[in-house]
């Protein structure tokens, strides 16, 4: 098959993607990159003959100019295989601009393999850059030109944070839909073991499901209020960031813990967040819902873990969660519902984690924890 060129049985299909947000100074995004190399390496959840790759200037305030780009197949740290690295085009050209504001997508080129290293010289001075910022896999840096140096040792500097990095996509039977997870850090896998793939959407393989997965979790999100750090609200972003990935069958949501932790609380950017009410949240959920029946995609509703313990929680944010829970349960609302709360909970304490499931700050799962989300989300999907 020539590349760019497919047949009418197939589609381009997302295999991995993140979401991007505004640029922050705990990582290199506040700065940008000024004759540097970034090497940012994911692993993709489908592959297919041919990959392209999706690159965000979202919230760049200026053009971003690629010098050159490639893809290569990753084999551990900033290394990749000799023989697989292949330039990245856009329009047949090596170096390209993409719009502030804007997004583009690469010509298509030959598949380097699941474990994937995309690397991006910016020769001029970019500006802030669009990010996400908890990679939890490393990205790696090296001053100067190295988008075809398939070792390691340029690369000097690392991060945990992906930059310009949307999303990639593979050509797929038109009838194999694909997942989107949804929602915030419990998505993102916040507090799972870096460079390990331990999130929860990774994990749905081993547990039996063998469908594409791809993550649309931002750690901090909220479904209500927008944030610089934390990312735009579930409401606004759920279009972008779930509805338009190439072929989406069904999305998972799993939010809402931050907007009932920090209801009247300072966040990370300084803002003290209004007080939110259950019958909100639920409309909110409503909102999503609605968005979803009208793109023709089925919506998978999950249940807010327990908290108690960490620094969210206050007797009153607990009955909110309870409340919010049983609605979801009950309702009949969500095309679907699955009891991450249940399956995480302490055995007659429900309003702490599992010991075996916490890692550590009584909020967020480990490992273990998110296989079980896994186990218990799988079930529910549609392959």
């Amino acid at each position: 098959m020539a590349f760019g060129v497919r047949d009418t049985e197939t589609e381009w299909s997302s295999a991995w993607a993140t979401s991007v947000q505004y640029p922050i100074y705990q990582n290199w995004s506040a700065m940008g990159f000024s004759d540097q190399t970034v090497r940012q390496v994911i692993r993709l959840s489908q592959e297919g003959s041919q990959v392209r790759v999706r690159l965000s200037n979202r919230y760049g305030e200026y053009p971003l100019p690629v010098k050159a780009a490639t893809v290569a197949r990753s084999v551990g740290g900033a290394a990749v295989a000799p023989e697989s690295v292949r330039p990245l085009m856009v329009g047949g050209n090596s170096d390209f601009v993409v719009a502030p504001g804007g997004e583009v997508v690469s010509d298509a080129v030959e598949t380097v393999g699941a474990s994937m290293a995309v690397t991006l010289y910016l020769a001029q001075p970019t500006g802030p850059a669009t990010q996400h910022g908890q990679a939890m896999t490393t990205t790696y840096r090296a001053a100067g030109d190295h988008s075809t140096d398939p070792a390691a040792v340029a690369f000097t500097e690392s991060s945990q944070s992906w930059y310009y990095l949307s999303g990639v996509d593979t050509v797929r039977p038109k009838d194999s839909k694909i997942t989107v997870a949804f929602g915030d850090s419990l998505t993102d896998g916040y507090r799972s073991t870096v460079n390990a793939d331990q999130r929860y959407p990774d994990q749905l393989a081993a547990v039996g499901h063998h469908g594409p997965v791809v993550n649309a979790g931002i750690s901090g999100n909220k479904l209500l209020t927008d944030s610089n750090v934390l990312g735009d609200n579930a409401i606004a972003r759920f279009r972008r960031d779930a509805l338009d990935q190439p072929g989406v069958g069904t999305v998972v949501v799993l939010i809402g813990i931050n907007d009932i932790g920090l209801s009247g609380s300072a966040g990370p950017d300084g803002i003290v967040y209004p007080l939110v009410s259950t019958d909100q949240l639920i409309n909110g959920y409503r909102d999503l819902i609605t968005q979803a029946r009208n793109r023709g995609v089925r919506i998978v509703g999950a249940t807010i873990p327990p908290f108690a313990g960490s620094t969210y929680y206050a007797v009153e944010k607990e009955r909110m969660r309870t409340d919010v829970n049983t609605w979801i349960r009950e309702s009949g609302a969500f095309d679907e519902v699955v009891d991450v709360d249940r399956a995480l909970a302490q055995p007659g304490d429900r309003a702490h984690l599992a010991a075996q499931f916490d890692s550590g700050d009584h909020l967020h799962p480990n490992d273990s924890g998110y296989r079980t989300i896994a186990a218990t989300i799988a079930p529910a999907l549609h392959s």
